[in-house]
Order: C-alpha cells, then sequence, then structure tokens
C-alpha cells in the first residue's frame, strides 16, 4: 500500500520547484476558475511559512491589504499554483523559520 501512494505523489509533484526562503518577498500566480472562465490571478507579499513535506508541502503568503492583513496558503506542488517569482529577498534575514510576529505589526514594521 506504502508503495502505491508513494508512487502516486512523485507522479503528480512538479519537476522544477521554485526556490524560495521564508522572509522573501514573492509574487504567486494562481489559477482561478471562474464560471467557465479561467484566468490568474497574482497574489504578492511575504512568505511567513513553509510547512509539510513532500507533495503535501504548503507555504503561507501574507499581505497588508487597505491596512488588514491578508494570508493565503499555496500548496507547492499544486497544478493552479502555475508560478512563483520572487520579487526582492528580505531587508534583514530572518532568524526564525515563521514569522508570525509579523501579525502584531502595523504599518512599515509589518515587513522584515
Amino acid at each position: 500500500m506504502d508503495k502505491i501512494i508513494q508512487e502516486l505523489n512523485t507522479r503528480n509533484m512538479k519537476e522544477e520547484t521554485p526556490s524560495f526562503a521564508v522572509g522573501d518577498i514573492v509574487k504567486v500566480d494562481y489559477l482561478i476558475k471562474e464560471g467557465k472562465n479561467e484566468r490568474v490571478q497574482p497574489f504578492i507579499g511575504q512568505c511567513i511559512q513553509f510547512k509539510g513535506s513532500g507533495i503535501a508541502k504548503t507555504f503561507t503568503v501574507r499581505r497588508i491589504v487597505q491596512g488588514e492583513g491578508v494570508e493565503r496558503t499555496f500548496a507547492l506542488h499544486s497544478p493552479r499554483v502555475t508560478n512563483v517569482s520572487i520579487e526582492r529577498g528580505p531587508n534583514n534575514k530572518p532568524r526564525r523559520s515563521k514569522l508570525f510576529f509579523l501579525r502584531d505589526r502595523q504599518g512599515r514594521s509589518a515587513q522584515l
């Protein structure tokens, strides 16, 4: 049973995954289906965490929209995630693997 699951996981994983780290400002192009139409919607924000391993690996991106923090979690190997590109690296290299302390900050201090 384990071999079957492992084979399915390797078959559905993306061959090339983007290399970015926690703290980077990334642009995630996500495929959205609205009725019969499909379009790509970009989501630009700071990566605050990685979670999981293998095909179940996810990452969370946070951005501020009109003074409210918006977080979205994406599956790294999802066919809906068409492209992940690094807009810029962090100003300071983070010392933590999960940047949840940014949730409590306001304004410019909400970015690394």
